[in-house]
């Protein structure tokens, strides 16, 4: 399980983009990754999966 912030959600397209904390590497997000609402800023745990364009963030839950 990673820890990361969620650096920026738009939750009318459905997407964002989750900060790891100790990478600082970005992973995208879907809705459909969500387990939890998640807004910017917000301290999340997540799994990442392999994606058509590399990892997404899935599982993503508040910390």
């Amino acid at each position: 399980m990673n820890k990361g912030i969620v650096k920026f959600f738009n939750e009318s397209k459905g997407y964002g983009f989750v900060k790891d904390q100790e990478s600082e590497k970005e992973y995208f997000v879907h809705v459909s990754g969500l387990i939890d609402k998640v807004n910017e800023n917000d301290e999340v745990t997540y799994d990442l999966e392999e994606g058509k364009k590399g990892l997404n963030a899935v599982n993503v839950k508040l910390a």
